[in-house]
């Protein structure tokens, strides 16, 4: 057995796109348009781990997605935690659960999904602003 991906439906696939690829760095593997089924769906994946992907789904007919904290998480390891956060924010993306502790992050995409950012190898040292920055929102 080997895991292939996790789907998340989208309600705009630009807005999913430009969140999931320009902002957070994923990269499109591949996209698959149904005609008959009205959907696309596009699958992304992280540059240094390709396989584990994210399948946007996005039905042409509009449809009221709620509850994406239902769904639970993706979890994605980075290589410096409180770059990463500044990086996010800097394209006006809200920090809901700051790295405070120099370990754990989590942001939502346009669509509610939560996204945990976790610092690869272990924690960094706390630093300002995220060590004294409340909470926002849900995560």
């Amino acid at each position: 057995m080997r895991f292939l991906h996790t789907m998340v439906r989208v309600s705009d696939l630009d807005a999913s796109l430009d969140f999931y690829c320009k902002t957070l760095g994923l990269e499109e593997v591949r996209r698959i348009d149904v005609e008959a089924g009205r959907f696309t769906l596009v699958f992304l994946g992280a540059p240094e781990n390709p396989d584990a992907q994210v399948e946007l789904t996005w039905n042409w007919d509009p449809e009221p997605y709620s509850g994406g904290r239902n769904f639970g998480h993706l979890a994605y390891e980075v290589e410096n935690i409180f770059e990463s956060c500044q990086r996010l924010m800097d394209a006006g993306v809200a920090i809901n659960r700051p790295p405070r502790d120099g370990h754990m992050a989590f942001v939502r995409s346009p669509d509610g999904i939560s996204i945990e950012l976790l610092q690869k190898g272990g924690r960094l040292e706390p630093e300002e602003p995220w060590a004294s920055m409340e909470n926002s929102g849900e995560w």
